[in-house]
C-alpha cells in the first residue's frame, strides 16, 4: 500500500520499530511536526543519514508527545511502528512510501523459545541489563517484534544497529542478537576477573567516599555549606514539624536522602527537589473546625442568598447529623440549575458559613483525565493534578470543594475525565485516593465536595449515582425584586463608590427593568443592567456639577440610561374567542404563556402544524385530535366536519422553538372549542399532557408557568391533579390572584368550557 508522509533525516541516531525514542529539534522542524499532527494522524516517516547519500528506507513513527521548550527547541518522543521503503521524495518535505511486510517462517516458534530462554539467561548475569526486556518479549509472540525489543538492549555499535535495522529477513536477525549476547557474556565474564584484580590493589570507590567525608566535615568546621547542603537543613526542618501520617513521612525521608546522593549535575535533582516540595506542602492531617452554632449558620446563609430553602436545609442537617455522631463522611451534592441562579456564590457561602476553605475547580471542557489525577513523576513537567493541587492551595483537609460544570466534561481518544470523578465522589473509595505524580493515598473523605450543573440529563449515570441532586428553579419576579434591594444594587452602589440610600427607584420600576429589559432565569444579566444605570449616575456626577443627594430612577430615565425594552411577554387574549387558548410554557429563561390558534378549512383531514413545534408536541397535536374523533358524539362534532376539512394548528412567536407534551389538554381544548363553537374565557389557561383515553397528565415547571399566569393577568389555571404537591411552592402572592383547577381527566375540563357558554 503506497502513501505519503512528511520525513526527518536523522543523524546518529536510530529508531527500530516497537521502540521509542526522545530528541531535540530545532524550531526550523516545526512545520513538518505540525504537519504530521494536523494531516497524518501524528505519523511521519523517520530516515538514518547514511554517508551522505540520499536514503530510501527507514521506519514509519508515531508522534506520541510534544513540547516546545523556551530555547527554541522541540522535544518529541516518537514510537516506531513499522519498517518502509521510500518510493519518491517530493519537494513538499514529505515522501511516497510503502510498508514492508515481513514473512513468516515455520521455524519462527523454535527461536522465539531460544530467544525467551538466552534473554532471561542473560539479564541474570549482567547487572547492567534491565530485566523489563524479559517482560516485554514475554507477552509478545511475534519474533520480529521480538527482535526489535530486545536489539536496544544489547552493548552494541550504531553501526551494528543500523544492521538490524536493514535486515528484513527474521531468522537471520534473531541469530545475529544471539552472536551478540554470546559475545557480552563473554566481554562481562573477562571484564569481571579483571575488576576483582583491581579491587585486591585499591577500592576506588570507597577511596572517594572517605575522601568526601572528610571534606564535608572540613567544610562544617569551617561553618561553609553549599546551597544544596542548606536546602537539605530546610527540608529536613519542614519534615521534622511536618504533620503527616508515619508512612508519609517515611517517604519523604527516603526522598529526602536520595536527593541527598544525587551530584548537583544530575537531571534528576530538580524533579526529586519538586516532588519533596510537594509532600511537604500537602495538608495531610490539617482541618479546619466545622461551625457546630446550626442557628448561626442558618443566619449566614439566609443573609447571603434568598430562598433556596432546599440546599441549605441539606447543610443544616449534615451538621445536625456529624454533631450527634462526631463521625460522617461529607456528602456529595450536586447543584442542578440555569446558569445565574447563584449556584457558585452559594456554594462560597457554604464555605463561609460553616468556617471552612473554599477551593474551584471548573471541570467544562475537560477531555483529559490526566488534569484531574496528574502524570507520572517521570514525564517532564509533570505535576500532580487539579484535584490535589486544589487541595494543597486550600492548606485544609477538609475544604468546601466546589467542581463547577460537571455536565460539560467531554470524552474523547484522549479519555474520561468522568470516570475519574467516580472514584473522587464515591465516600467508599475517595478515602484512598491516588494522583498519579504523589503516588501515595491522600484521604479526600473530609472534603466537602459540592458540583453543579445546568442539566441534570447531561450528567453521565454512574457519576449522577453518587451525587446527591439539589435543583434550583429560577427564580420569580419578586424573588428578583427581593435579590435586587437586599443585594445586587447595595453591592453594585459600593463597588462605583456611591451611596445606596441616594438612589431612588421604586418597585415597578425594577420590575420593569426584570421583564423588559431582561430574559433569564438567573440575575446575572439584570446585575449587569443595574450596573450600567450606576455607571451613568457616576458619569453624570464626574462630568457636570450637580450636587443632588438624590437620584430618581424613574420610567423615562430607564429609557435614557439603557434605551427602550429588549423583551415583550406573550399576553393573553383580550376577549374571548372560538379556537383560541391560552397554554402555559416553560423555558430556560422561566415561563411564558402561548395563545393556540386552530382554524379549518375544505381538505381531507390534514393536520397543519406552524410555530417551529418540536417532535413531541406535535405527536401531542396528533393524540388531542385522535382523541376528539373517539369522543365526537360527546362533544357534540359532526364527524364529517374532522375528516373532510383540514385543520391547521399555530402557535405565535414562531422564531422560538416550542416542544414538550405539556400543551395536550389545551390543543384538545382548542380543537374542541372550534368544532362545537365554543367560546374560551380569556382569563383562563391550562397546562397538562393528554393521553388517548382522556387522561391528564403531571407536567413541569409549574412555578414558572404559574408566574408568567400572573404576569398576563390570568384568573384561573387548569393543572393536573398530580402536580398538587408543587402547589406548595407558588409563592403566596401568586395563589391570592388566581384560582387553581386540579383535574385527572379532560371530561373535567369539558365541563369546564361547556359551564362557560351556558
Amino acid at each position: 500500500m503506497k502513501f505519503n508522509l512528511p520525513v526527518i533525516i536523522l543523524k546518529g541516531i536510530i529508531i527500530l520499530p516497537n521502540n521509542e525514542i526522545r530528541i531535540d529539534l530545532n524550531n526550523d522542524m516545526k512545520f513538518i511536526l505540525d504537519k504530521a499532527i494536523k494531516h497524518h494522524d501524528n505519523k511521519l516517516m523517520v530516515v538514518f543519514d547514511n554517508n551522505d547519500r540520499l536514503p530510501y528506507f527507514g521506519v514509519i513513527c508515531d508522534i506520541t508527545h510534544k513540547i516546545e521548550l523556551p530555547n527554541n527547541q522541540i522535544r518529541i518522543i516518537l514510537t516506531g511502528l513499522k519498517r518502509a521503503n521510500i518510493l519518491e521524495y517530493l519537494i513538499d518535505d514529505e515522501v511516497v512510501i510503502e510498508e514492508i511486510e515481513i514473512t513468516k517462517n515455520d521455524k519462527e516458534n523454535i527461536y522465539i523459545n531460544k530467544l525467551k530462554k538466552e534473554i532471561n539467561h542473560f539479564t541474570k548475569i549482567i547487572p547492567y541489563v534491565s530485566n523489563a526486556v524479559v517482560t516485554l518479549i514475554n507477552n509478545c509472540d511475534n519474533l520480529s517484534d521480538i527482535t526489535d525489543l530486545i536489539v536496544p538492549y544489547l552493548q552494541i555499535s550504531t553501526d551494528r544497529l543500523n544492521e538490524y535495522l536493514y535486515e528484513l529477513d527474521v531468522i537471520k536477525r534473531a541469530e545475529m542478537i544471539l552472536e551478540d549476547i554470546y559475545n557480552e557474556e563473554q566481554v562481562f565474564e573477562l571484564e569481571k576477573d579483571i575488576d576483582n584484580k583491581v579491587r585486591m590493589n585499591l577500592d576506588e570507590a570507597q577511596k572517594e567516599f572517605v575522601l568526601r567525608e572528610k571534606i564535608k566535615v572540613i567544610k562544617e568546621e569551617l561553618n561553609e555549606k553549599t546551597i544544596k547542603e542548606n536546602d537539605l537543613d530546610v527540608l529536613k526542618n519542614k519534615l521534622e514539624n511536618l504533620d503527616a501520617p508515619l508512612k508519609i513521612k517515611s517517604k519523604i525521608e527516603l526522598e529526602i536522602t536520595r536527593y541527598e546522593t544525587l551530584q548537583p549535575t544530575s537531571p534528576e535533582v530538580s524533579i526529586t527537589r519538586n516532588y519533596i516540595e510537594w509532600l511537604l506542602d500537602l495538608p495531610w492531617n490539617k482541618h479546619t473546625i466545622d461551625n457546630d452554632d446550626l442557628i448561626n449558620v442558618r443566619e449566614l446563609l439566609d443573609k447571603s442568598h434568598n430562598g433556596l430553602d432546599g440546599v441549605k436545609t441539606r447543610i443544616i442537617e449534615y451538621l445536625a447529623v456529624k454533631q450527634v455522631t462526631n463521625s460522617l463522611r461529607a456528602p456529595i451534592i450536586c447543584l442542578v440549575g440555569p446558569p445565574g441562579v447563584g449556584k457558585t456564590s452559594l456554594v462560597k457561602g457554604i464555605a463561609d458559613a460553616i468556617h471552612r476553605k473554599f477551593v474551584k475547580m471548573s471541570v467544562g471542557g475537560v477531555n483529559d483525565e490526566a488534569e484531574l489525577i496528574g502524570h507520572r513523576k517521570t514525564y517532564i513537567g509533570a505535576n500532580p493534578g487539579r484535584i490535589i493541587s486544589s487541595i494543597k492551595k486550600a492548606k485544609s483537609s477538609n475544604p468546601v470543594f466546589l467542581i463547577d460544570e460537571i455536565d460539560k466534561m467531554v470524552k474523547n481518544f484522549k479519555g474520561d475525565p468522568a470516570s475519574v470523578l467516580l472514584e473522587i465522589l464515591d465516600p467508599e473509595q475517595n478515602k484512598y485516593f491516588s494522583d498519579n505524580y504523589i503516588e501515595e493515598e491522600y484521604d479526600l473523605s473530609k472534603v466537602m465536595f459540592i458540583a453543579t450543573a445546568n442539566y441534570i440529563g447531561d450528567i453521565p449515570e454512574a457519576l449522577r449515582d453518587r451525587l446527591e441532586i439539589v435543583e434550583l428553579s429560577g427564580y420569580t419576579e419578586y424573588e428578583k425584586l427581593s435579590i435586587t434591594k437586599t443585594h445586587l444594587l447595595p453591592n453594585i452602589c459600593k463597588e462605583h463608590g456611591l451611596n445606596y440610600n441616594s438612589v431612588i427607584i421604586k418597585d415597578e420600576v425594577i420590575l420593569k427593568i426584570i421583564r423588559n429589559y431582561t430574559k433569564e432565569a438567573g440575575v446575572r444579566e439584570l446585575s449587569r443592567i443595574l450596573s450600567q444605570i450606576i455607571r451613568k449616575i457616576v458619569t453624570t456626577l464626574a462630568t457636570t456639577r450637580i450636587k443632588s443627594n438624590k437620584f430618581t430612577i424613574d420610567n423615562k430615565k430607564i429609557i435614557e440610561y439603557i434605551g427602550k425594552p429588549k423583551y415583550t411577554f406573550n399576553s393573553k387574549n383580550n376577549k374571548s374567542k372560538v379556537g383560541v387558548v391560552n397554554a402555559l410554557a416553560y423555558t430556560p429563561f422561566g415561563g411564558d404563556i402561548l395563545p393556540i390558534e386552530v382554524n379549518y378549512f375544505k381538505g381531507n383531514g390534514n393536520l397543519i402544524l406552524t410555530g417551529s413545534l418540536g417532535n413531541v408536541m406535535k405527536e401531542s397535536a396528533t393524540v388531542a385530535l385522535n382523541y376528539i374523533k373517539s369522543n365526537y358524539k360527546k362533544f357534540k362534532i359532526n364527524y364529517n366536519d374532522l375528516i373532510n376539512n383540514d385543520i391547521h394548528i399555530h402557535v405565535p412567536n414562531a422564531a422560538v422553538n416550542k416542544d414538550g407534551p405539556s400543551a395536550g389538554i389545551t390543543l384538545t381544548t382548542a380543537l374542541i372549542s372550534l368544532f362545537a363553537n365554543l367560546k374560551i374565557d380569556s382569563s383562563l389557561a391550562m397546562t397538562g399532557e393528554i393521553t388517548l383515553r382522556g387522561e391528564v397528565l403531571p407536567i413541569g415547571g409549574l412555578k414558572e408557568k404559574c408566574i408568567a399566569a400572573a404576569r398576563s393577568n390570568i384568573k384561573k389555571v387548569i393543572i393536573p391533579f398530580e402536580n398538587a404537591s408543587d402547589l406548595d411552592e407558588i409563592p403566596n402572592e401568586l395563589k391570592d390572584k388566581m384560582e387553581f383547577i386540579l383535574v385527572k381527566k379532560y371530561d373535567e375540563i369539558y365541563k369546564i368550557i361547556g359551564e362557560n357558554n351556558e
